[in-house]
């Protein structure tokens, strides 16, 4: 696991080296054990090293092929890398490392840039062809990875993370509107765009060639498609299903340094742990983080399976002094980012980082197995289909435009949007469904002028968003969004960003993409039943698992940010909404921001995950813009 960085000016110009080290300078936490860099006319390239695989100086990248005219950079992890590295010797390629950085110079030389297909694991990847004067990135299938990058005058900027791109003084720091609106709707930035305009995400599953002249393209090469139902019996798929678990966690303890495992109270991470207890032949190491006198604490469930596999197991509770992690998390993250659940990513991985470089974790069974509240609430709705959409739209469209141009209450907010859900088709209700700010909500907290700023940001950007036909069973096509926008852009941010912040590499098993692709194929009977989510992995493993896991409701990993922010962080939240810095901003109606604020310390509204993503913006525009 690394941090990558590299500049290229099409016209010649040399690359000022200082700069290229500076980027990875910001990258250290992602690799602390070794940079280097490469540098021709032009062409700068750098990397930070988190050692995992082949540990010698030798295989630190920048890696080159045998004639020295292909130069990489890359991070991540190739599962697939011995099978690839003896197909390519095959082939009479020669190998100077034992890493699986170096498959990818031969994968290209072989099958130019389709070699990407050929790559099974989680990867952010830079390749420079000299001969044929050409950049090739890639992101891995589903957004594991993270790469950015910006257009220069004469050329291409890029890097692991937003802190170490803006390093470089050509790229605009100028803020996108648009992005920022779209933060308020969702919690995080949907790629590809950024916070700043003239940043972007190379998006998940996509290749970007950039040749002479600057002509830059964007190729996609994997998507989470809608599949063939599979016509399989529900014991054929749960056999299947464990196989393919069983060797996605296998490929993914591949180290040359200790690993462990994260270890919620829920059935993903329970289901990695006990089969990587079964692949092992010595104890597992375990790390969990619990909370102080709250219903959300899942040591005890977590306590369960660690006693259940004999793991090595240590664990955290986790307390509210954040005030002074917030501010460092904004940096890391580098644009807003409001999922509260970063805090204790942070802090469990911070706990593992002292005994292990590797973390295995049970991220992705919610978004391939359906395992999300909000899927079976946004379902509740569909029962009014029966009524007509037009007829809907016709009785309810001017009830909601009514309510909605009344001052703003809770009540009429709730029953606005209540008709909005009504006459909605799918797309529509699952974005309110599971939007931070309401329609009705942030009609009334935006300002003319943060609209007018949206409205003139938009540059051509369009809503991000996946297409929807109504004959798309309803349950695939939320989890198919979610593959695309929140999986890679707000879960794997937040483990990637969290992680890499304590020099920890993350790994998902259950989000090997064969696995995902099985999931895709089985019928939606078999992901959610009984108002339950993740029906066959409760069937299928149920022989892995204390029944006490299996049968308890969906849990979030999160922080009591209600309490929270009444109590221990009031001060904070205080200081940064409610004082003159952020009202001189003009961006939010200040008036309704202190009714939020006194309302939700009165305890009369739970206002908690809207103050929370207002106070991560405002401390980003004093990071990064101010």
């Amino acid at each position: 696991m690394c941090g990558i960085a590299g500049k290229i000016r099409f016209d010649g110009r040399p690359i000022v080296r200082e700069l290229v080290e500076s980027m990875c300078n910001a990258l250290q936490q992602r690799g602390p054990d070794a940079a280097n860099y490469y540098f021709e006319p032009g062409v700068g390239l750098g990397q930070r090293r988190l050692s995992i695989i082949d540990l010698s100086h030798t295989a630190a990248p920048p890696l080159s092929n045998e004639t020295n005219r292909i130069w990489v950079v890359f991070n991540g992890e190739i599962y697939n890398f011995r099978a690839l590295r003896q197909e390519l010797e095959g082939k009479g390629h020669t190998f100077r490392t034992e890493t699986d950085t170096e498959v990818i110079l031969h994968l290209y030389e072989e099958y130019d840039v389709e070699c990407v297909q050929k790559l099974h694991g989680m990867f952010a990847l830079a390749l420079w062809d000299a001969d044929r004067r050409r950049l090739i990135a890639a992101r891995d299938r589903l957004g594991k990875k993270p790469f950015y990058y910006a257009r220069t005058t004469q050329g291409i900027v890029f890097a692991s993370s937003l802190e170490a791109l803006l390093r470089d003084h050509e790229v605009s720091r100028e803020p996108n509107f648009f992005a920022i609106d779209q933060f308020l709707d969702r919690q995080y930035v949907p790629s590809p765009l950024t916070a700043f305009s003239s940043v972007r995400k190379l998006e998940p599953g996509h290749i970007l060639i950039c040749e002479p002249g600057g002509r830059c393209e964007t190729r996609q090469f994997w998507t989470a498609t809608p599949r063939l139902v599979s016509q399989a019996s529900e014991r054929e798929l749960q056999e299947e299903l464990v196989r393919l678990t069983r060797e996605a966690v296998r490929m993914r303890m591949i180290s040359d340094v200790p690993l462990g495992a994260l270890l919620s109270g829920g059935i993903d991470s329970g289901t990695v742990v006990a089969l990587m207890a079964q692949e092992s032949s010595s104890s597992i190491k375990t790390f969990s983080i619990g909370l102080e006198q709250t219903d959300m604490d899942e040591l005890p469930y977590a306590r369960l399976v660690a006693k259940r596999y004999g793991t090595d197991h240590t664990e955290l509770v986790l307390k509210p002094d954040v005030v002074d992690i917030l501010p460092k998390l904004i940096r890391y993250y580098g644009e807003p980012f409001a999922d509260s659940s970063a805090v204790p990513t942070y802090y469990v991985s911070k706990l593992a980082r002292q005994f292990v470089t590797v973390a295995l974790s049970g991220d992705g069974g919610d978004e391939s197995f359906g395992g999300y509240t909000h899927y079976g609430q946004t379902l509740a709705w569909e029962q009014l289909d029966i009524i007509p959409h037009f007829l809907r739209g016709a009785v309810l469209k001017p009830v909601e435009g009514v309510l909605s141009s009344l001052p703003f209450t809770d009540m009429a907010s709730r029953c606005a949007r209540a008709c909005l859900m009504a006459r909605s088709r799918l797309p529509g209700r699952y974005m309110t469904q599971t939007a931070i700010f309401k329609p009705q909500e942030k009609q009334a907290i935006l300002t003319s002028r943060f609209r007018a700023l949206v409205n003139d940001s938009k540059n051509g950007d369009k809503w991000p968003n996946l297409p929807w036909q109504t004959t798309d069973d309803s349950l695939d096509w939320m989890i198919r969004h979610d593959l695309r926008f929140y999986l890679p852009d707000c879960l794997m941010v937040k483990v990637d960003v969290a992680a890499m912040a304590n020099s920890l590499e993350v790994r998902s098993p259950l989000l090997d993409h064969h696995l995902v692709e099985f999931a895709l194929t089985l019928p939606a009977k078999f992901k959610r039943s009984a108002g339950q989510g993740k029906a066959i992995m409760r069937k299928a493993f149920a022989n892995l698992l204390p029944p006490e896991i299996l049968n308890k409701p969906k849990t979030g990993f999160g922080i009591p940010l209600q309490k929270w922010l009444q109590v221990d962080l009031a001060a904070m939240m205080k200081g940064l909404l409610l004082d003159g810095r952020a009202s001189r901003r003009g961006l939010l109606e200040q008036r309704f921001v202190q009714q939020m604020v006194q309302s939700h310390l009165a305890g009369n509204r739970d206002w908690s995950t809207r103050l929370w993503a207002i106070m991560v913006l405002e401390l980003w525009f004093r990071e990064f813009i101010d």
